[in-house]
């Protein structure tokens, strides 16, 4: 069937690449590996990050006339051309669907609603409308795929006596991560060209992070890791960081204490790289390391994994679904710098373990977080949706 796709947070069509960005786009691989027709319905987007109540007021008026404009469209469309169901990717207090419910409503189409949270403290303060706005999004939706197990209570109860709520773990299509990177040989070409060409020491065991420079959780996370990694004994190790943004500054003054942050250093910041070259550096290095403070869940883990890397990560919101403490990696206190100091030092010293645990996160993303094992999931509640839409319609007539 035809799908209407929205992201309210970020478009998948949006030039900055983000976690929230690359889920959707999975969804919409999952939904036309499923056999579904999909477009983006519209790039409008609803965010208000600092809790301004007229800004709210304003993103919602514009949204009327965005469902206005879509409705003509889709009426005016061949029928071919016109969907059966509304998909909604991920609203929160900050960042509601006021379109969805809208269109759906008027149109007669099933609604699916993937990754909502619902925060009761939000009821009343400077994102109030916000709250309200999710509540009523839930109310409607036909089914709802839950990306964390955690978000599971807070949203049953606002659902429809007929609506279906499903846990859609966080995954990723592994053929398409590993870029071809395979077994040893591969891995050993991509290390020596890594260390040739930001003069890496290929002796030594080579740290990932991989994250977005910004002010907030991501920096509260870099902050955390240098702090770690400060009191991690031995001199057999280097840090790789991938990323870049306006808090890269800052991100460099905090690792200037463990020595250089340039070329050849004990630190090195090689910025954004092209989803081919992150591959290739997950390929090259030992272990991922993320403080991950108040993550979601984290599609960077997924994707070390998918390469074969273990990871030591913080044991905060959703990085549980992502990552298995013992199986695939380490989950640790996100606060507690020595604990994940400890964390990687025992990887460090035991390559057996590392290996393993690598080749265990190898295969559990490709056997339970693949895009064809997320397509059935996504497709029940797809065809559930619509299904009780039809019903709704003939019950009417």
């Amino acid at each position: 069937m035809r799908i209407a796709f929205y992201a309210p947070l970020k478009a998948p069509t949006h030039p900055a690449p983000s976690g929230d960005r690359r889920m959707a786009r999975q969804l919409i691989s999952a939904l036309r590996f499923a056999g579904h027709a999909v477009d983006v319905a519209s790039t409008f987007r609803s965010f208000d990050g600092d809790g301004n109540p007229e800004r709210q007021d304003t993103i919602r008026d514009a949204a009327e006339a965005e469902v206005g404009r879509i409705v003509h469209n889709y009426r005016a469309a061949a029928e071919s051309q016109r969907p059966e169901v509304w998909f909604t990717y991920h609203l929160y207090y900050k960042a509601p669907d006021w379109i969805g419910p809208r269109v759906s409503r008027t149109l007669g189409l099933g609604y699916v609603i993937a990754e909502a949270s619902h925060a009761p403290k939000r009821a009343s303060g400077p994102w109030a409308l916000g709250h309200e706005a999710v509540t009523n999004a839930l109310g409607a939706a036909d089914s709802v795929l839950a990306l964390t197990e955690r978000d599971i209570p807070c949203v049953r109860s606002l659902l429809h006596a007929r609506a279906r709520l499903l846990h859609l773990p966080p995954f990723l299509d592994p053929a398409a991560e590993v870029d071809g990177v395979t077994g040893d040989e591969d891995r050993d070409s991509c290390r020596d060209a890594l260390a040739k060409r930001y003069a890496l020491d290929g002796t030594k065991s080579w740290l990932l992070a991989v994250a977005m420079m910004r002010s907030g959780d991501k920096l509260q996370s870099y902050r955390h890791l240098s702090r770690a990694l400060a009191a991690l004994p031995g001199d057999d190790w280097q840090l790789v960081i991938v990323g870049d943004g306006g808090a890269r500054a800052d991100v460099e003054a905090e690792f200037s204490p463990l020595g250089s942050t340039g070329r050849g250093g004990r630190v090195a910041c090689l910025g954004e790289l092209a989803a081919p070259g992150l591959q290739r550096v997950y390929a090259a290095c030992d272990i991922l390391v993320w403080p991950a403070i108040n993550e979601a869940y984290g599609m960077t883990p997924l994707e070390a994994q998918a390469a074969g890397l273990v990871v030591v990560a913080g044991d905060a919101g959703g990085v549980r679904e992502v990552v298995r403490d013992g199986g695939t990696g380490v989950l640790v206190d996100p606060d507690d710098c020595n604990a994940f100091s400890e964390a990687v030092r025992s990887l460090l010293d035991d390559p057996v373990r590392r290996r393993e645990l690598g080749r265990r996160g190898r295969r559990f993303v490709r056997e339970e977080r693949s895009l064809a094992a997320a397509s059935g999931t996504i497709d029940r509640a797809v065809v559930h949706a619509a299904e009780t839409r039809h019903d709704a319609a003939r019950r009417a007539s």
